[in-house]
């Protein structure tokens, strides 16, 4: 038989039981709610917090106004990024179906080429002699590797129909940036309770240090990346570089991912001195190269003092969050564990 100790305490056990599973279906239930928004809230805040020293300067210049210095960086960020942007989707949803329709119906014939291929120092015989074999039967030449081809076509055609959505999702954290821009003082305020509540001892010194780690990877990493893609991407343009969105997109992911941009650029070299002319060739052989090594003037210039952060936590984050969340995964990948990384650091050092 039970003692009446017993009988209160299976009371107030399942009464804290029910209570857990209620908050608990509540919490789920909220995140089911908001789970379409997650993603452009924190791409948004992570733009709130990089351009926060831009928005001061601008309100403090208008007089304190900062609904208007807000609008202001709003419509200058959509005219800046919104607008190249949809000339690249444009182009990269045209480029993958092209290229996925073709791959799989094996029309992809390249031109024979030039005679002079064949006199390029070491590689050229080998070149000339596999791009010849590709121009008469491409399928022949890449039988090999004909099932891969197909799956990277596809998989190319996916992320090409994900670009729009992601164009929509950008644009909207954008706007999302703004608005909490304009009530900055407020988020941070919420931001250090919300700290102080978790680590009471360190909340404001955590609530800094991820607020510097977000404004010094996305200036001085993804602010880089974009900077390199955009001049890349201009330069391929003027070249008449076919599906030049793709080739701007794998430079921007080279980019995140702190890998050199060349890998990408140098074989489109070649081919535009092998199908272009001499002075085209040259002219965008230098840009290109120019283009390849900027990220060692760009970053000194936009880190400032410098990240913390190894390369490798860089390149899971951004290969990780482009698998999951497509175009715009590939920056906040990068910055969330960014983040994440630094603030595990704090929390063993402090236990040290």
């Amino acid at each position: 038989m039970t003692s009446a100790d017993d009988r209160v305490f299976f009371k107030r056990a399942i009464e804290a039981s029910i209570r857990i599973a209620l908050i608990a279906l509540l919490v789920l239930w909220c995140f089911q709610i908001s789970r379409p928004f997650i993603q452009p809230i924190v791409w948004g805040i992570i733009l709130a917090i990089a351009a926060q020293p831009l928005y001061q300067a601008l309100s403090s210049a208008m007089g304190g106004r900062r609904v208007l210095a807000a609008s202001i960086l709003v419509v200058g960020f959509l005219l800046v990024l919104v607008v190249p942007s949809v000339l690249l989707t444009t182009n990269l949803v045209e480029s993958v179906t092209e290229l996925s329709e073709k791959i799989d119906s094996g029309q992809l014939n390249p031109p024979p080429p030039p005679a002079s291929v064949a006199d390029w120092p070491i590689v050229g015989e080998p070149i000339h002699a596999f791009w010849t074999a590709a121009s008469r039967n491409l399928d022949t030449a890449l039988d090999p590797l004909h099932p891969q081809l197909q799956v990277v076509g596809h998989k190319a055609l996916e992320v090409g129909a994900s670009a729009g959505f992601g164009l929509v999702v950008f644009a909207l954290s954008i706007v999302l940036a703004g608005v909490l821009l304009a009530s900055s003082e407020r988020g941070a305020e919420a931001a250090h309770r919300l700290a102080e509540r978790v680590v009471p001892e360190r909340g404001a010194e955590l609530v800094t240090l991820g607020r510097d780690t977000v404004q010094s990877v996305t200036r001085g990493i993804l602010g880089t990346a974009v900077i390199q893609a955009s001049l890349a991407g201009l330069g391929l343009l003027a070249a008449g570089v076919p599906a030049f969105g793709l080739w701007t997109l794998l430079v921007l992911l080279l980019a995140v991912v702190q890998l050199p941009t060349l890998l990408v650029l140098a074989p489109i070299i070649v081919w535009v001195f092998a199908t272009s002319s001499t002075g085209v060739a040259v002219l965008f052989g230098i840009w290109s190269t120019a283009v390849g090594v900027s990220d060692n003037v760009l970053k000194p210039l936009l880190l400032g003092r410098g990240s913390d952060v190894p390369m490798p936590v860089i390149f899971v984050g951004a290969i990780g969050g482009f698998i999951l969340n497509g175009i715009i995964g590939l920056f906040v990948g990068a910055v969330v564990l960014a983040v994440g990384y630094n603030l595990f650091n704090a929390w063993l050092e402090d236990g040290a």
